[in-house]
């Protein structure tokens, strides 16, 4: 909810296609948001719910004990969807971990969600491989807690960024992204320095992507 609060403010009209009754009920009530309730693994009912606009962005993600993964089937259908509909900006929240990013996830954290992150990692590259002629973004967030904005969060395209960052700070980010030309084709993760992580012992710092 908090990027459909964000894209609304920003004067978007927003689909969202979520499972929950819990999840409908609380989009609902937000105007300007309309609310489809389904399952990212039907592709009808994804393709349905991108149809007619101008960007789609995906933050599935299950867990490592689920014997289906959502994080490469369902994302991989928003992705299908959104090409075939010719819905050409595609914004995928994916993971530190993924991709070039591996050796940035401290090791037992990559050996408890080695599974999530290599189907994640299989939906980001459907997209830089076979999707050219789409305006995607990929952000790779870190360690995510649910506390309030901070406002301090940034982006960066070092591949070895890692820290931890607040769920609202993830939707900022995410927003401004979408609207920012220079993001076109890019992979970025997304850190807090501003936030202590035991992930970054050492306090190593990363060079800020700025959006223009």
């Amino acid at each position: 909810s908090f990027t459909c609060d964000k894209l609304i403010a920003d004067g978007s009209e927003v689909v969202a296609l979520v499972r929950s009754d819990e999840a409908v009920a609380d989009l609902s009530a937000i105007d300007g948001v309309t609310c489809i309730q389904g399952d990212a693994f039907d592709y009808k009912t994804v393709e349905g719910a991108i149809d007619g606009c101008d960007a789609a962005i995906t933050t599935l993600g299950g867990s490592p004990d689920d014997e289906k993964r959502v994080d490469y089937e369902g994302n991989n259908n928003v992705i299908e969807a959104a090409g075939i509909l010719g819905c050409v900006r595609v914004l995928l929240v994916s993971s530190i971990g993924c991709g070039n990013s591996k050796e940035a996830a401290p090791p037992g954290t990559f050996e408890v969600l080695k599974d999530v992150l290599k189907a994640k990692t299989r939906a980001e590259n459907i997209l830089i491989k076979y999707y050219t002629n789409m305006n995607w973004t990929i952000i790779r967030p870190g360690g995510l807690v649910t506390e309030p904005m901070t406002g301090k969060a940034i982006l960066t395209a070092d591949k070895l960024g890692i820290g931890t960052i607040h769920r609202e700070d993830v939707a900022d980010l995410v927003c401004k992204a979408l609207s920012a030309p220079n993001t076109e084709k890019k992979v970025l993760t997304a850190i807090d320095p501003s936030v202590v992580a035991a992930s970054n012992p050492t306090g190593a710092t990363f060079e800020p992507f700025e959006l223009n």
